[in-house]
């Protein structure tokens, strides 16, 4: 039996892995990889105590950190949480697990166009990731939907690998940063196509062709693509969590100060499950505050289950 088992692996999750299991408790993360989007960052500036640091490394080091005070990181994908008396049962793809409380640090997911076809291709020419995936692309023409910040970082670092890039923006002008759209235009292997939707993504095993259609004027037509990145922002994908805890009208699971959750469309806390890092109603979004978060929660869920006196060996515990 597991002392806590925190869903998710990024920041918050990790966190509160690194104070459970230092804690003496039976932790467990469970996510299905590491944090999308602090290991799509290639820099980062603003964590205390680091200059820089890119993404992948900080999320590696956090993983590193939770393994060497006891905690088990699976990956695999959490599909339900129920509870029955005192504890939790959590069903995911690969494995059942139980655990005495929960930490839920979902994060926020890419968001996806929502289209039929857009499923069948995902990981065969369809990605989220244009750190991780980016490289797949070279010499061979691509295309980014999008037209903000995320999208532009996109389509500027797909134009150093491919042949040609496509800018599929569903307004007549983009939203990001001015300097960086001022890059793109420099690029002579970026294409703008915009006052454009993607109606439909065909090929055969992989993706070969986009088909888009002009809001504007209704005409459609076709691009021959080897790959897309799909960069129209992120969610808090968090329905398999609704009937179990309140969340608010974005999705994002309602937490009081101290990472108490509450019962759904209710004012009452609900005891045992805490949540932490960007898929909370905190307002900020960052890596360092998602940290600490998941460290208070992490806290939290040692207190709780404490007091409710379903103690298991902490001979391995550390004070502070």
């Amino acid at each position: 039996m597991n002392d806590v088992v925190i869903i998710g692996a990024g920041p918050a999750g990790l966190s509160a892995a690194i104070y459970a299991s230092r804690r003496g408790m039976k932790t467990i993360v469970i996510g299905k990889k590491l944090s999308e989007q602090v290991v799509g960052a290639p820099q980062i500036k603003n964590y205390p105590g680091i200059e820089a640091i890119s993404g992948v490394e900080l999320v590696q080091k956090m993983e590193e950190q939770a393994r060497n005070f006891g905690a088990e990181i699976i990956y695999d994908e959490v599909l339900s949480i129920r509870k029955e008396g005192s504890e939790f049962f959590v069903a995911a793809k690969e494995k059942k697990y139980e655990g005495k409380s929960v930490i839920l640090a979902i994060g926020k997911g890419p968001k996806h166009l929502g289209i039929p076809s857009e499923e069948r291709f995902q990981g065969k020419g369809i990605f989220y990731c244009d750190i991780c995936d980016a490289p797949l692309m070279k010499n061979k023409v691509t295309a980014v939907v999008g037209g903000g910040d995320s999208a532009l970082d996109a389509a500027l670092y797909l134009s150093t690998l491919a042949k040609k890039v496509y800018l599929i923006h569903r307004r007549d002008k983009l939203r990001g940063c001015e300097t960086t759209v001022e890059k793109i235009k420099e690029k002579k292997n970026v294409e703008m196509v915009f006052d454009s939707v993607v109606e439909e993504f065909a090929g055969e095993k992989f993706l070969q062709s986009v088909k888009i259609k002009n809001v504007k004027t209704g005409g459609q037509k076709e691009l021959k693509v080897d790959g897309v990145f799909v960069e129209v922002g992120h969610e808090v994908k968090s329905d398999f969590v609704k009937d179990l805890v309140k969340l608010d009208e974005q999705k994002q699971i309602v937490v009081n100060q101290n990472c108490e959750t509450f019962y759904p469309n209710t004012e009452k806390t609900r005891p045992g499950i805490f949540a932490a890092g960007d898929a909370t109603s905190s307002v900020f979004k960052q890596i360092v505050i998602s940290s600490g978060e998941g460290a208070k929660a992490g806290l939290q869920a040692y207190s709780y289950v404490m007091k409710k006196g379903m103690t298991t060996d902490r001979s391995a515990g550390y004070g502070k």
